[in-house]
């Protein structure tokens, strides 16, 4: 527990004077990430006014997102947002000369040509009044609907963590919890801290979100969860019919809940999907799924196809109609255009089979070797090992350059993540060896 800081002195008569006093004091240093407050009464009995005038303070402290409470813990300064360089988690550059299969990426060979509509946007006409291109728009709700997922209510966003942080935003206030996939998606565990959020690890295997672990996420106060159907990053993992109803059963108690699934790679995963949003009257109330094209017709394109309830669409949209407005139409047209064309269709096809594998050819040729590994779907293999550096490193030597696992996790174990979108069958051959050979060097200190 946290030891009550005495070394700053919050001061001030009226709420909004203590609370200024207790954000400068933030600001300046004077109080740290995880430094706790004075109990309301304590400071109340110090400065002589009324323990209600602390509590608006520390209220409108926790609204802005400088300070948390923690039960028993009391209220704390908030951790810093981890936007910074150094705070993030961010992937290092990959060094010159090594096979790079830590980035995440679709093999370009698979990705079609981008080519600009011939025909521009006109500027002049109000885009803010139509926002959506009718034909994109009905591209993206035959797209849900071929995987059961409703599509009566159906918008677009610039990307998935754009549209994963315009929803937490208008839903949750700073300070509340997020339950999060452990391992999970960098980027993701990056925003929620920054938006003022907490996050509450939720543990991940083969067959997606554990009940058990989502069950205590929401007993721990979680108000959003934020989960991935199918090619789970870093994981691999794919929801499972059984899993699919167990954690609806979970959620079932949780009404209130906001549940986001973020489908990102839709169309290269490889199996079905096995969405919470297609159990009708059974399921979430309060949802949203997100899903992309960036992983199977072009990574600059930043188009997001969003289904979700009605409540859920109205803030959304509202939010964004005071920001961005709307998604470039030139980008509308393209993506649309790329929808309908036969051969990026036959292209796309492709690539899911190539994926499946490639992946199941890496996993294979690890286990030869006695190394286990998870990957059921997608593009990505996480294997657990024991020092991650040691064979981060130790690959490194042998030409391969993988992920750490540290930047994807919370309180899961080590692991590295391996994309596998362009390995060829021959590579995995060889890489599992050499992987073999990292992990006998010194069994005291490498991973396995």
């Amino acid at each position: 527990m946290c030891s009550v800081v005495t070394q700053y002195a919050i001061s001030g008569t009226t709420a909004r004077e203590i609370a200024a006093s207790a954000e400068r004091a933030v600001s300046d240093g004077g109080l740290r990430p995880g430094d706790a407050l004075p109990p309301v009464r304590t400071l109340a009995g110090t400065l002589g006014v009324s323990p209600g005038t602390v509590a608006t303070a520390y209220k409108e402290l926790r609204r802005r997102g400088i300070v948390v409470t923690r039960g028993r813990g009391g209220t704390v300064v908030a951790p810093a947002p981890a936007v910074s360089t150094a705070a993030s988690r961010r992937p290092p550059r990959v060094p010159e000369g090594l096979r790079d299969l830590a980035g995440g990426h679709p093999d370009p060979a698979f990705l079609p040509d981008l080519v600009p509509p011939g025909r521009l946007s006109p500027g002049a006409r109000s885009h803010r009044a139509s926002p959506r291109l009718p034909e994109l728009e009905e591209l993206a709700r035959a797209w849900f609907r071929r995987d059961g997922v409703p599509d009566a209510h159906v918008t677009f966003a610039h990307g998935a963590l754009d549209c994963v942080s315009r929803l937490l935003s208008v839903e949750l206030r700073p300070g509340d919890a997020v339950a999060v996939e452990d391992p999970g998606f960098h980027h993701l565990l990056d925003l929620v801290p920054a938006l003022g959020l907490r996050t509450v690890a939720v543990a991940v295997d083969d067959e997606g979100v554990r009940p058990d672990a989502l069950r205590s996420a929401l007993r721990a106060g979680a108000r959003a969860v934020v989960l991935c159907p199918r090619a789970q990053n870093p994981y691999g993992s794919r929801v499972s019919a059984a899993r699919r109803e167990e954690l609806l059963a979970v959620l079932a108690g949780a009404p209130e809940v906001l549940v986001v699934e973020d489908d990102h790679s839709a169309d290269t995963a490889g199996g079905p999907l096995r969405s919470l949003t297609t159990a009708g009257a059974a399921g979430p109330a309060r949802w949203a799924q997100i899903r992309t094209v960036s992983k199977h017709l072009g990574t600059d394109l930043r188009w997001t196809a969003m289904a979700c309830d009605a409540t859920t669409l109205a803030r959304h949209d509202g939010r964004m109609l005071l920001t961005s407005g709307w998604v470039s139409h030139v980008l509308q047209e393209t993506v649309a255009r790329l929808m309908t064309d036969p051969a990026t269709t036959a292209l796309v096809a492709a690539a899911g089979t190539a994926y499946t594998e490639r992946r199941e050819a890496a996993l294979a040729a690890l286990a030869g070797h006695g190394i286990a590994a998870a990957g059921v779907s997608g593009m990505n293999v996480w294997v657990p090992v024991r020092d991650e550096a040691a064979v981060v490193n130790g690959l490194r030597s042998h030409g391969w350059w993988v992920a750490g696992g540290a930047r994807f996790r919370i309180a899961t174990g080590p692991g590295v993540r391996i994309t596998v979108a362009d390995l060829a069958v021959t590579e995995a051959t060889a890489l599992a060896a050499d992987f073999a050979e990292v992990l006998s060097e010194s069994s005291s200190t490498y991973g396995g």
